[in-house]
């Protein structure tokens, strides 16, 4: 079993910048692929970004030019590194790892962007 455990989110102001930190435990992280979500209040959980354990990354056009999805595989860690944050990105942010037909979920962390 798999545990994913996010941090780095909170309180922002418009404009403003976070970093999103997604930890595993095991090898399994090398090996699979990592994705970001959210999920905004009252709507469905949607894809923020992703990244394959060879680097190449695809972002959601809100994500783009805006957010960095990252990783460090030595560390077993993601990253999701925010910036100009908007009202809009509020949302509960969720990591996942997928490799094959297994997949593991974090906890998620809230983020509140403030106008």
């Amino acid at each position: 079993q798999v545990q994913l455990v996010e941090s780095g989110g909170g309180l922002v102001q418009a404009g403003g910048s976070l970093r999103l930190s997604c930890v595993a435990s095991g090898s399994f992280f090398s090996i699979a692929l990592l994705t970001w979500y959210r999920q905004r209040p009252g709507q469905e959980r949607e894809t923020v970004a992703h990244i394959t354990t060879k680097g190449k990354t695809n972002y959601a056009a809100s994500a783009k030019g805006r957010f960095t999805i990252s990783r460090d595989n030595a560390k077993n860690t993601g990253y999701l590194q925010m910036n100009n944050l908007k009202p809009e990105d509020t949302a509960v942010y969720f990591c996942k790892l997928l490799s094959e037909s297994t997949s593991y979920w974090g906890q998620g962390t809230q983020v509140t962007v403030s106008s």
